[in-house]
């Protein structure tokens, strides 16, 4: 067996840095020099200098570019560092088409940073392609999806925004970030660039901050790569290794969570206090169809609305199990509270705009028994009315 007839499973084991060459350890070596020896005056070696190469950091470049199936992978310091470097691809007086309801410090980086540099953007609901078509101005450079969306978990056509983009001469970047690679690949779809925080589920343990970007056109990378080279924004070794030690279990954390992710959102679904579930898993989500043709899996984020302000507060109270705190993908179940924390850059108004209401809570789902965690809501938000009917 050939390694192309590998499965994406055996090879996030079984890539070329499966051992060391050297002294066949199977464990990627952490180099932790800034700068490296050269033999000579006229022959430098493929190293010098740690910003602009570093054989760790090469590694799960190497890594990342194999999963998502494109030519360069590149590593920065965190998921933003990423996005930010891949939008410096812009110019003043470019213009960016977005996803509405889009990470918050992504919102802030297009609203507060690129604006002060002369670059133009627009904000649509990416599910409406008839919207995106009419927020394209000649001078749009960049179509930027994130599907599903966060919190919402809204989800873009991936091959009909690339073949918008193109028919224009723009790029699509892609925030893949929910999904990672293991269940679905936007290069493969159309898109330019893929976007990771490598913090979440690439990583998967809540012990590094880390970006990712990939792109299939290799003049495009090397854009990219002068970008990053440029401003010196690029992973550190030690969390270069960490996430790659999470890459090597992706794919039976991402299936226990998603199925674990089901059966959460199945249950919150049939509750009486609970307004709105937001999963792609679920049949009746408005682009069920559309995910289920580009993915493999639904992932393992949702989010939910409780019925009112009060029993919210309650109920996060009594929540016991899940981690109550900013971000997702790790081992651990954690519950976010997006008006106040992922979306904490975006005005209220904007926020409300968007359908973000203050009683939405986002679940990334860890690798708990769904049972506990099912009891634990169901004990928690019991308590909350309880707890409401005595006042």
């Amino acid at each position: 067996m050939t390694k192309q007839e590998y499965s994406f499973e055996t090879q996030l084991l079984h890539n070329k840095h499966k051992f060391d060459p050297n002294t066949g350890a199977v464990s990627v070596p952490v180099q932790y020099a800034s700068t490296f020896h050269q033999p000579s005056v006229d022959k430098f070696g493929k190293f010098d200098y740690s910003r602009s190469l570093n054989p760790t950091r090469e590694a799960l470049e190497d890594i990342i570019a194999d999963m998502e199936g494109g030519s360069r992978g590149l590593a920065f310091s965190s998921g933003m560092a990423a996005i930010s470097t891949a939008f410096l691809l812009l110019s003043q007086g470019d213009h960016v088409v977005v996803t509405e309801d889009v990470y918050g410090g992504t919102f802030r980086m297009v609203t507060q940073v690129l604006t002060r540099f002369g670059i133009e953007h627009t904000f649509v609901d990416m599910t409406n392609l008839e919207e995106v078509k009419a927020a394209i101005q000649p001078n749009t450079k960049v179509l930027y999806v994130e599907t599903p969306s966060n919190p919402l978990l809204k989800v873009t056509d991936i091959e009909a925004i690339s073949t918008i983009a193109k028919g224009i001469g723009a790029w699509t970047f892609v925030d893949n970030t929910f999904m990672t690679p293991y269940l679905q690949r936007p290069l493969d779809l159309g898109a330019d660039i893929v976007l990771h925080s490598a913090t979440k589920f690439l990583g998967g343990h809540s012990d590094t901050l880390s970006g990712l970007a990939v792109v299939k056109d290799e003049e495009l990378g090397k854009q990219l790569y002068a970008l990053q080279n440029s401003f010196g924004a690029v992973l550190g070794v030690q969390d270069a290794w960490l996430v790659m030690r999470g890459i090597k279990t992706l794919s039976v954390r991402m299936n226990q969570s998603q199925e674990s992710a089901k059966q959460i959102a199945t249950y919150l679904e049939n509750h009486p206090l609970i307004t709105n579930v937001h999963f792609p898993g679920l049949e009746n989500h408005p682009q069920y169809e559309i995910h289920s043709r580009q993915a493999d899996g639904p992932g393992a984020v949702l989010s939910f609305e409780i019925e009112n302000e009060d029993l919210f507060k309650e109920f996060v109270n009594h929540v016991e199990l899940p981690v109550f705190a900013v971000s997702l993908g790790g081992v651990e179940s954690i519950l976010s509270y997006p008006a106040k924390m992922s979306h904490a850059a975006m005005p209220v108004s904007e926020r409300q705009k968007r359908g973000i209401s203050n009683t939405l809570l986002r679940l990334s789902v860890g690798l708990e028994s769904p049972e506990d965690i099912i009891n634990d809501f169901s004990n928690a938000l019991e308590l909350a009315s309880r707890h409401l009917i005595k006042e």
